[in-house]
């Protein structure tokens, strides 16, 4: 990674739905369910670390974010505040030395856009529906 990657900006989200201009001339992406980091955007299989609502974001749902140099870390609850964060996830960020925000989705996405226009190295892990 190069210290010059922005963060993707989100420029839409709705239940569902969450809209992302990458950093570069790729065009605009749409997800369900968005790992986004400084660099670029990826759908965030839950399926890949076992995730779920209970017990909630893991360790291993994070370190995908700081492998891409992030500083901040926003983590979505869901649209309903139904997705859980463990705390082994939150020591982990802590331990890595990032700030950590963890927020229902819209207040998330308000979080991640200011301190992406910031140009802060900022990452974040986005539920757009429960």
């Amino acid at each position: 990674m190069q210290e010059t990657d922005s963060s993707p900006r989100i420029t839409h989200v709705s239940w569902g739905r969450l809209e992302v201009e990458p950093a570069s001339d790729d065009g605009a992406q749409s997800f369900k369910d968005a790992k986004l980091y400084p660099g670029g955007a990826r759908t965030w299989d839950w399926n890949e670390t076992g995730t779920s609502h209970t017990p909630g974001i893991q360790p291993a749902d994070v370190e995908e974010l700081l492998e891409h140099g992030a500083s901040v870390v926003v983590l979505s609850q869901g649209m309903n505040k139904r997705l859980q964060v463990q705390t082994e996830t939150l020591d982990r960020l802590d331990d890595a030395g990032v700030d950590t925000h963890v927020l229902p989705t819209d207040q998330a996405v308000e979080r991640y856009n200011k301190l992406q226009a910031a140009d802060e190295a900022v990452a974040g892990l986005f539920h757009s529906t429960c």
